[in-house]
Protein backbone atom coordinates (compact mmCIF):
# COMPACT_ATOMS: atom_id res chain seq x y z
CA UNK A 1 0.00 0.00 0.00
CA UNK A 2 2.89 2.40 0.65
CA UNK A 3 3.79 2.32 -3.07
CA UNK A 4 0.29 3.20 -4.31
CA UNK A 5 0.79 6.98 -4.43
CA UNK A 6 4.14 6.85 -6.27
CA UNK A 7 2.70 4.24 -8.66
CA UNK A 8 -0.25 6.44 -9.53
CA UNK A 9 2.10 9.36 -10.05
CA UNK A 10 4.39 7.36 -12.31
CA UNK A 11 1.39 6.05 -14.22
CA UNK A 12 0.12 9.56 -14.81
CA UNK A 13 3.53 10.54 -16.17
CA UNK A 14 3.58 7.55 -18.49
CA UNK A 15 0.03 7.68 -19.84
CA UNK A 16 -0.72 11.40 -19.83
CA UNK A 17 -3.13 13.59 -17.85
CA UNK A 18 -6.29 12.24 -19.51
CA UNK A 19 -5.60 8.73 -18.31
CA UNK A 20 -5.20 9.77 -14.67
CA UNK A 21 -8.99 9.45 -14.09
CA UNK A 22 -9.50 5.69 -14.36
CA UNK A 23 -13.25 5.99 -13.82
CA UNK A 24 -13.65 7.40 -17.34
CA UNK A 25 -12.01 4.37 -18.98
CA UNK A 26 -13.57 1.20 -20.31
CA UNK A 27 -12.35 -2.13 -18.93
CA UNK A 28 -10.19 -2.63 -22.01
CA UNK A 29 -8.74 0.88 -21.77
CA UNK A 30 -8.10 0.39 -18.05
CA UNK A 31 -6.23 -2.87 -18.71
CA UNK A 32 -4.17 -1.19 -21.43
CA UNK A 33 -3.40 1.70 -19.08
CA UNK A 34 -2.20 -0.67 -16.36
CA UNK A 35 -0.06 -2.58 -18.82
CA UNK A 36 1.48 0.68 -20.03
CA UNK A 37 2.20 1.78 -16.48
CA UNK A 38 3.84 -1.56 -15.70
CA UNK A 39 5.96 -1.45 -18.83
CA UNK A 40 6.99 2.14 -18.14
CA UNK A 41 8.07 1.36 -14.56
CA UNK A 42 10.00 -1.71 -15.65
CA UNK A 43 11.86 0.37 -18.20
CA UNK A 44 12.29 3.36 -15.85
CA UNK A 45 12.41 2.08 -12.22
CA UNK A 46 14.22 5.25 -11.14
CA UNK A 47 10.89 7.11 -11.55
CA UNK A 48 9.39 5.07 -8.73
CA UNK A 49 12.33 5.78 -6.43
CA UNK A 50 12.17 9.46 -7.32
CA UNK A 51 8.47 9.58 -6.48
CA UNK A 52 9.07 7.83 -3.15
CA UNK A 53 11.81 10.35 -2.39
CA UNK A 54 9.48 13.26 -3.09
CA UNK A 55 6.83 11.71 -0.84
CA UNK A 56 9.33 11.25 2.00
CA UNK A 57 10.53 14.85 1.65
CA UNK A 58 6.95 16.10 1.89
CA UNK A 59 6.33 13.96 4.97
CA UNK A 60 9.48 15.30 6.65
CA UNK A 61 8.48 18.88 5.82
CA UNK A 62 4.95 18.32 7.14
CA UNK A 63 6.33 16.82 10.38
CA UNK A 64 8.71 19.75 10.84
CA UNK A 65 5.83 22.20 10.36
CA UNK A 66 3.72 20.33 12.92
CA UNK A 67 6.63 20.37 15.37
CA UNK A 68 7.11 24.12 14.93
CA UNK A 69 3.43 24.77 15.57
CA UNK A 70 3.41 22.47 18.62
CA UNK A 71 6.48 24.15 20.10
CA UNK A 72 4.94 27.58 19.68
CA UNK A 73 1.64 26.49 21.23
CA UNK A 74 3.39 24.93 24.26
CA UNK A 75 6.32 27.31 24.65
CA UNK A 76 5.62 28.30 28.24
CA UNK A 77 5.30 24.69 29.41
CA UNK A 78 8.47 23.74 27.55
CA UNK A 79 10.76 26.56 28.63
CA UNK A 80 9.34 28.03 31.84
CA UNK A 81 7.84 25.21 33.90
CA UNK A 82 8.54 25.46 37.62
CA UNK A 83 8.62 21.65 37.71
CA UNK A 84 11.94 21.50 35.86
CA UNK A 85 15.52 21.85 37.02
CA UNK A 86 17.54 24.48 35.16
CA UNK A 87 21.30 24.19 34.68
CA UNK A 88 23.93 25.96 32.66
CA UNK A 89 23.48 29.71 32.40
CA UNK A 90 19.96 30.63 33.65
CA UNK A 91 20.19 33.81 31.55
CA UNK A 92 21.61 32.09 28.46
CA UNK A 93 20.60 33.28 25.02
CA UNK A 94 19.89 29.73 23.79
CA UNK A 95 17.62 27.33 25.65
CA UNK A 96 18.27 23.59 25.43
CA UNK A 97 15.52 21.33 26.79
CA UNK A 98 16.00 17.59 27.19
CA UNK A 99 13.30 14.96 27.76
CA UNK A 100 15.27 12.14 29.41
CA UNK A 101 15.07 8.76 31.12
CA UNK A 102 17.79 7.46 33.46
CA UNK A 103 17.52 3.93 32.02
CA UNK A 104 17.83 5.10 28.41
CA UNK A 105 21.17 4.05 26.89
CA UNK A 106 21.13 6.92 24.39
CA UNK A 107 20.40 9.42 27.18
CA UNK A 108 23.43 8.04 29.00
CA UNK A 109 25.50 8.35 25.84
CA UNK A 110 24.33 11.92 25.27
CA UNK A 111 24.72 13.10 28.87
CA UNK A 112 28.49 13.83 28.87
CA UNK A 113 28.19 15.49 25.47
CA UNK A 114 25.33 17.71 26.63
CA UNK A 115 27.37 18.60 29.71
CA UNK A 116 30.37 19.44 27.51
CA UNK A 117 28.19 21.57 25.24
CA UNK A 118 26.76 23.56 28.15
CA UNK A 119 30.20 24.03 29.74
CA UNK A 120 32.01 24.90 26.49
CA UNK A 121 29.41 27.39 25.33
CA UNK A 122 28.76 29.14 28.63
CA UNK A 123 25.59 30.82 27.35
CA UNK A 124 23.09 27.96 27.24
CA UNK A 125 20.14 27.61 29.58
CA UNK A 126 19.72 23.84 30.07
CA UNK A 127 16.29 22.53 31.14
CA UNK A 128 15.81 18.90 32.20
CA UNK A 129 12.42 17.22 31.69
CA UNK A 130 12.03 14.07 33.78
CA UNK A 131 10.30 11.71 31.34
CA UNK A 132 10.51 8.09 32.58
CA UNK A 133 9.15 5.74 29.92
CA UNK A 134 11.25 2.57 30.27
CA UNK A 135 9.53 0.79 33.11
CA UNK A 136 9.21 0.84 36.89
CA UNK A 137 12.90 1.42 37.57
CA UNK A 138 12.85 4.48 35.33
CA UNK A 139 9.90 5.87 37.26
CA UNK A 140 11.57 5.10 40.60
CA UNK A 141 14.78 6.84 39.54
CA UNK A 142 12.89 9.94 38.37
CA UNK A 143 10.89 10.05 41.59
CA UNK A 144 14.12 9.82 43.59
CA UNK A 145 15.78 12.57 41.56
CA UNK A 146 12.82 14.92 41.90
CA UNK A 147 12.60 14.12 45.61
CA UNK A 148 16.30 14.96 45.93
CA UNK A 149 15.56 18.42 44.58
CA UNK A 150 12.69 18.84 47.04
CA UNK A 151 14.72 17.62 50.01
CA UNK A 152 18.15 19.08 49.27
CA UNK A 153 17.80 21.74 46.56
CA UNK A 154 18.86 22.38 42.98
CA UNK A 155 22.59 21.74 43.42
CA UNK A 156 21.91 18.33 44.92
CA UNK A 157 19.56 17.51 42.07
CA UNK A 158 22.27 18.31 39.53
CA UNK A 159 24.67 15.97 41.33
CA UNK A 160 22.05 13.24 41.53
CA UNK A 161 21.16 13.63 37.86
CA UNK A 162 24.81 13.12 36.93
CA UNK A 163 25.13 10.12 39.26
CA UNK A 164 22.01 8.35 38.02
CA UNK A 165 23.15 8.73 34.43
CA UNK A 166 26.20 6.55 35.13
CA UNK A 167 24.68 4.26 37.76
CA UNK A 168 25.09 0.55 37.06
CA UNK A 169 22.80 -2.27 38.12
CA UNK A 170 19.20 -2.22 39.19
CA UNK A 171 17.66 0.97 40.48
CA UNK A 172 15.98 0.16 43.76
CA UNK A 173 15.27 2.29 46.81
CA UNK A 174 18.28 0.69 48.50
CA UNK A 175 20.68 1.31 45.60
CA UNK A 176 19.38 4.86 45.14
CA UNK A 177 19.80 5.57 48.85
CA UNK A 178 23.36 4.23 48.60
CA UNK A 179 24.00 6.62 45.72
CA UNK A 180 22.75 9.51 47.84
CA UNK A 181 25.12 8.49 50.63
CA UNK A 182 28.01 8.42 48.15
CA UNK A 183 27.16 12.02 47.21
CA UNK A 184 27.09 13.05 50.87
CA UNK A 185 23.30 13.49 50.84
CA UNK A 186 21.07 12.18 53.62
CA UNK A 187 18.73 9.69 51.89
CA UNK A 188 16.06 9.75 54.61
CA UNK A 189 14.43 13.07 53.62
CA UNK A 190 14.70 12.08 49.96
CA UNK A 191 12.84 8.81 50.52
CA UNK A 192 10.21 10.70 52.50
CA UNK A 193 9.83 13.32 49.77
CA UNK A 194 9.16 10.67 47.13
CA UNK A 195 5.54 10.67 48.31
CA UNK A 196 5.24 14.43 47.93
CA UNK A 197 2.42 15.16 45.42
CA UNK A 198 4.84 17.41 43.53
CA UNK A 199 6.82 14.34 42.43
CA UNK A 200 3.89 12.67 40.69
CA UNK A 201 2.71 16.02 39.33
CA UNK A 202 6.10 16.67 37.72
CA UNK A 203 6.15 13.34 35.90
CA UNK A 204 2.50 13.63 34.87
CA UNK A 205 3.02 17.18 33.60
CA UNK A 206 5.96 16.16 31.44
CA UNK A 207 4.16 13.13 30.07
CA UNK A 208 1.17 15.25 29.08
CA UNK A 209 3.47 17.78 27.44
CA UNK A 210 5.33 15.03 25.57
CA UNK A 211 2.04 13.70 24.26
CA UNK A 212 1.10 17.14 22.93
CA UNK A 213 4.49 17.36 21.21
CA UNK A 214 4.25 13.80 19.81
CA UNK A 215 7.37 12.80 21.74
CA UNK A 216 7.52 9.04 22.24
CA UNK A 217 11.21 8.38 22.90
CA UNK A 218 14.26 9.62 24.75
CA UNK A 219 16.35 11.58 24.49
CA UNK A 220 14.35 14.26 22.74
CA UNK A 221 15.77 17.78 22.60
CA UNK A 222 14.34 21.22 22.01
CA UNK A 223 16.96 23.67 20.73
CA UNK A 224 15.23 27.04 20.66
CA UNK A 225 12.46 26.48 18.09
CA UNK A 226 13.74 23.11 16.85
CA UNK A 227 12.53 19.71 18.05
CA UNK A 228 15.22 17.05 17.63
CA UNK A 229 14.40 13.41 18.35
CA UNK A 230 17.10 10.95 19.37
CA UNK A 231 20.79 11.05 20.19
CA UNK A 232 22.73 13.99 18.73
CA UNK A 233 26.57 13.99 18.65
CA UNK A 234 28.34 16.97 20.21
CA UNK A 235 29.53 18.38 16.87
CA UNK A 236 25.97 18.38 15.55
CA UNK A 237 24.69 20.02 18.73
CA UNK A 238 27.26 22.77 18.33
CA UNK A 239 26.04 23.40 14.79
CA UNK A 240 22.40 23.46 15.87
CA UNK A 241 23.15 25.94 18.66
CA UNK A 242 25.05 28.19 16.22
CA UNK A 243 22.10 28.08 13.82
CA UNK A 244 19.58 28.89 16.55
CA UNK A 245 21.75 31.75 17.80
CA UNK A 246 22.18 33.21 14.31
CA UNK A 247 18.42 33.13 13.76
CA UNK A 248 17.68 35.01 16.98
CA UNK A 249 20.44 37.62 16.68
Amino acid sequence: MKFLAPLALAGAIAAGPAAADLTDLTDAERDAFRAEVRAYLLENPEVLMEAIGVLEQRQVAAEAERDTMSLAANADAIFNSAFDWVGGNPEGDVVLVEFMDYRCSFCRRAHPEVSSLVEMDGDIRYVVKEFPILGEQSVLASRFAIATRIAHGDEAYGEMNDALMVMRGDMTEASLAATANELGLDPAPILAAMDDPLVAQTISYNRDLAQRLAITGTPTFVFGDQLVRGYVPLDDMLQIVDAVRSETN
